[in-house]
């Protein structure tokens, strides 16, 4: 048995469900106004509907607004209520107990119960249905119904992250009659308890959504409706922007935020975050299996200049671990700078004394993707790599390379927790185990932290376990994005929230001044 002496009071009360975030919409000028039509742009189709299956923002965006989890982001990063009114811990972490809302219903009018929240969490543990969330809720070995009310989630071992796990952007809960009959029908259809319910999918051009009238708030949300338009083009999103078009982007690139920001009538959104693009190598296939032609190609790289290339300025260097000082477990590793003399020694000590040719692999969206491959391309030349940089579309890269190519730049949010990131990209058993780099002692560090209550122990092992991916590069990390997006000024009430993946619309409402739409 594990005690929880070493739990701090803020800890203490993130565990019982004693604290919640001030909900956004607070920080706006003004008293919320219910009403209107928002119009929000996407710069890629939400081809994903079943909320246990999403990969990319847009769809979470649209699955959030559709679904509610047990638990959700608060814009502090900490679990707020959701489904569940309040939870509670067992002494040693191993069994939380969580207490839902009374009287929710689904879309279609049928009641929300904990049956459907046990259903909903065996799909998700079921290897058959593939949801990423299935290694990012947590060692759950059982979800159980104790009554209508009341849901019990027995753990394999102790954990004290699972309130913020359960918020997971996969972890939704869907009727148990739908599950049983094949979640299929989720593929066109939308039957969730979340704020809004879907009118309308056409995935490459619009999706709409309606104020759910049975949502368990009567006050959310505030909007009557909420268009998702697709835009692959920036360009035209930016202008869409500006033209009145639309209300309010998902995320808008640095030189569009630089046109935007001079915009009559725009207001730019920019907030730090830990989401990154990374150059991922398939570490079990030549030649990438030899970690020093990993630690080769890193110590070419500029990370400033790739800040200032890539992010345009807007973000901060990596340093090939995939946490930075937005999570609270971030352990400081030493900067590296580029040593191109000490990279063609590396080189040529692992057999490629006349260089080294490969293609690495760019999806289209977004396009900082591309910016990304072309800059290591032309920082690696001098120590002897020659690299091709292949770009495709987003739709293609997702099916053929994505999890099975082995030299391709990825792209991802931050996410809630250190294990959250290391147990979706990184471990072993990782949900998107990209770089197959399937290091043990990783692992052991991942796992220890995992179960640790104490947390000086957690930073120390977290600290080696960050230690390990700097020295052993498994996927070069070198640029964490702030989050840029723009909205018209009589949007309120909307923020942009540093998970990335996480948007609460529920809470974003319309001032004077919006245009009258539908």
């Amino acid at each position: 048995m594990i005690a929880t002496t070493g739990l701090n009071r803020r800890q203490l009360m993130l565990a019982s469900g004693a604290l919640a975030a001030a909900p956004l919409a607070a920080r706006a000028q003004g008293a919320p106004k219910r009403g209107g039509t928002l119009r929000m742009s996407v710069d890629q189709a939400v081809a994903k509907l079943n909320p246990l299956l999403t990969r990319v923002n847009p769809e979470y965006l649209v699955a959030e607004m559709l679904y509610s989890g047990l638990t959700r982001l608060g814009a502090d990063m900490t679990p707020v209520p959701d489904l569940a009114e309040s939870w509670s811990p067992s002494p040693d972490l191993t069994e939380w107990t969580f207490k839902l809302r009374s009287g929710v219903v689904f879309h279609d009018g049928t009641p929300c119960t904990a049956a459907d929240v046990a259903a909903s969490f065996e799909a998700i543990l079921d290897a058959k249905t593939a949801s990423p969330a299935r290694t990012n809720v947590g060692p759950i070995d059982k979800v159980i119904a104790s009554d209508a009310t009341t849901v019990v989630v027995k753990l394999k071992a102790p954990y004290a992250d699972l309130p913020v796990a359960l918020a997971y952007t996969n972890a939704r809960i869907v009727p148990k009659s739908v599950i049983e009959a094949g979640l299929q029908r989720l593929d066109r259809e939308a039957i969730g308890t979340g704020p809004f319910r879907l009118v309308s999918y056409e995935p490459e051009r619009q999706v709409v959504v309606a104020r759910n009238d049975r949502y368990y708030d009567p006050a959310r949300p505030y909007l009557d409706r909420v268009e998702v338009v697709v835009y692959p083009d920036p360009t035209a999103e930016g202008s869409a922007l500006m033209s009145g078009q639309t209300d309010l982007t998902l995320n808008t690139l640095p030189t569009e935020y630089a046109r935007l920001q001079k915009a009559p009538g725009v207001k730019v959104m920019r907030t730090p975050s830990g989401q990154f693009c990374n150059v991922n190598f398939g570490c079990d296939v030549k030649p990438f299996d030899d970690v020093r032609v990993r630690q080769a190609l890193a110590m070419c790289v500029d990370r400033a200049q790739m800040v200032d290339f890539v992010a345009e300025g807007y973000g901060t260097p990596g340093h090939d671990t995939p946490m930075n000082a937005a999570y609270t477990y971030f352990v400081e590793q030493p900067a590296k700078k580029p040593d191109v003399a000490g990279a063609k020694r590396l080189l040529a000590a692992a057999g490629h004394a006349n260089g080294l040719r490969a293609t690495i692999i760019a999806s289209d969206r977004p396009a900082v993707r591309t910016q990304l491959a072309i800059a290591l391309r032309e920082m690696a030349k001098p120590a002897g790599f020659d690299i091709q940089v292949e770009t495709m579309p987003h739709a293609t890269y997702l099916d053929q390379v994505w999890r099975k190519g082995n030299f391709y730049i990825g792209f991802y949010n931050m996410q809630a927790t250190a294990d959250a990131i290391f147990a979706l990209l990184y471990t072993s058993n990782a949900a998107w185990n990209e770089t197959r780099w399937n290091n043990a002692e990783f692992d052991k560090r991942v796992n220890e932290a995992r179960v640790t209550i104490d947390p000086a122990k957690r930073r120390a092992l977290y600290g080696e376990a960050q230690a390990m991916m700097h020295r052993d590069v498994p996927s070069i990390i070198p640029v964490f994005f702030d989050l840029l997006a723009a909205r018209r000024d009589y949007v309120m009430g909307y923020e942009v929230h540093p998970r990335g993946a996480v948007f609460r619309l529920d809470y974003a409402w319309l001032a004077d001044g919006a245009p009258k739409r539908g």
